[in-house]
């Protein structure tokens, strides 16, 4: 970690390298969706149409709200999308790699812990010193949390409340891999009000504040 005196400088380069990551996943997702038809695949096409939408999704919302998201935003949006239902479902990686479920419950825990963090942000108008570092990172890290939990409980529903024991053990496994990218996320949080960076997770609070300067109007003072 370094300090960084201005935290929403231009990072162009970076933005498009980004940018080319997004483009190339609406790619492939559009390849496999042709290659499926082509086969007869129906089950793969679906899935291959499914996640394209979904991944439109943050840009018609944020174009509905008046929300600019940086590209960095939309390609992890989209790259996070993509892992969740098409590598998942298509290729069965959630249940053939131990790993692959520990990648996206964190990935999801962080995603969802700088949202969280952006949120309380903007209501303190991008003022840091509004309140204390500790007490944002607190909720950033309860919201990430919170909203693990509730992915948790939505298959826990639909399996009628009654899940087997190996499947209790593996939602207590998901909640503290949740926990963990909670974590993160409030570091992020906490050093970004501190000025410094952490790793990459502080480059995309200060690439979305740039892009909406209007509701962070007192970020920077």
């Amino acid at each position: 970690m370094r300090p960084e005196q201005d935290i929403t400088a231009p990072m162009a380069p970076k933005l498009q390298h980004q940018s080319i990551l997004g483009l190339a996943i609406w790619a492939a997702l559009a390849v496999a969706f042709v290659a499926a038809l082509s086969e007869s695949r129906w089950s793969l096409a679906f899935i291959a149409l499914a996640t394209f939408a979904l991944t439109l999704l943050p840009v018609f919302f944020a174009g509905r709200f008046g929300v600019r998201l940086p590209t960095s935003f939309v390609a992890g949006i989209v790259l996070i999308i993509f892992a969740t239902i098409f590598f998942s479902e298509a290729f069965e990686f959630y249940d053939q790699r131990w790993w692959w479920k520990i990648a996206l419950h964190s990935g999801s825990a962080i995603s969802i812990g700088l949202v969280g963090f952006l949120f309380i942000f903007m209501v303190f108008d991008g003022n840091r010193y509004a309140a204390p570092p500790w007490a944002i990172a607190f909720f950033t890290f309860s919201f990430a949390v919170a909203g693990g939990t509730l992915w948790e409980v939505f298959p826990y529903a639909l399996d009628g409340f009654d899940i087997p024991q190996s499947g209790q053990n593996d939602t207590i496994w998901d909640l503290i891999v949740n926990v963990g990218g909670a974590t993160l996320a409030a570091a992020a949080g906490f050093l970004y009000l501190k000025g410094w960076w952490f790793g990459g997770l502080t480059r995309p609070i200060a690439e979305f504040i740039r892009a909406n300067r209007r509701p962070f109007r007192k970020a920077g003072k």
